[in-house]
Parts: C-alpha cells; structure tokens; sequence
C-alpha cells in the first residue's frame, strides 16, 4: 500500500468515526496511535482531508445528492458516502493531485464494497460540471 493510500485509510477510518459517533477531529487525531505512526508529510495530508472533508460536508454531500439519483445520502453506507465526501474534497480542494489519481484511489479503498457506485457518483459529478471545475 502506498503512503498516501495509508494516509486516506486513516482519514477514513476518522471520517467514519464522525459521521457514527461524532467524534471532533482534535480528539481523534490525538489518540490516533496509527496517525502518529507516519511522517509528517503523511500526517498532514490525513489531517488535512479529514478537516476539510468535515468543514466542506454540507457542500460535498449536496453534490452526492444532485449526482445519485433514487440515493438519499443517509441510506448509503456508510463507507461509501464518506469515500464520496474525501473524494470530492480531494478534487475539489487539493489540485496537486492528478484527478485520476484520486478517483483510483478512491476505488482501491472501496474496491471490496461498492465501486461501481463510487465509480459512477464521481464520473457523474466530474461530467456534469457540479463540481466546479472544468472537465480535462
């Protein structure tokens, strides 16, 4: 498994624990002996998509919504609609990484779940210009 992998693994392990329990960031990147347990840069990058993943949530889960037709948000599983959440907040909010990129990613993640939803809600999103930006 690749770093970065490893940091989004970690980011949505904290994501599910937010949307379940409602644990604040703080209090998760504290006791997170996995998290402390990478570099720096590493670390950073786990912080930095679950911060962002939660500060932009309303957005991106309206996103969600607008692209997976006959889905309400809070009957997916829960896995699945926190990759969708990183995902987009990756796209939308961390341009240095190739867009490709994050849609593998996010596909390796859920690989053992749901790809082909995961699959279609970010291809529908990137072409249909939700998300705003412009298709490459």
């Amino acid at each position: 498994m690749g770093a970065r992998r490893k940091a989004r693994e970690l980011a949505l392990q904290m994501l599910f624990e937010n949307d379940v329990a409602g644990t604040p960031p703080a209090d998760m990147f504290q006791r997170s002996a996995d998290l402390q347990n990478v570099s720096e840069g590493l670390r950073n990058f786990t912080k930095r998509l679950v911060a962002g993943t939660l500060e932009h949530r309303e957005t991106l889960d309206a996103l969600i919504s607008r692209q997976a037709d006959h889905w309400r948000l809070m009957r997916m599983p829960i896995v699945d609609r926190n990759i969708l959440r990183m995902a987009l907040f990756e796209l939308l909010h961390e341009p240095e990484t190739p867009r490709p990129v994050v849609i593998d990613e996010a596909l390796e993640i859920a690989k053992r779940r749901s790809s082909q939803f995961i699959n279609g809600i970010l291809d529908g999103v990137l072409k249909s210009g939700r998300a705003g930006f412009a298709e490459t």
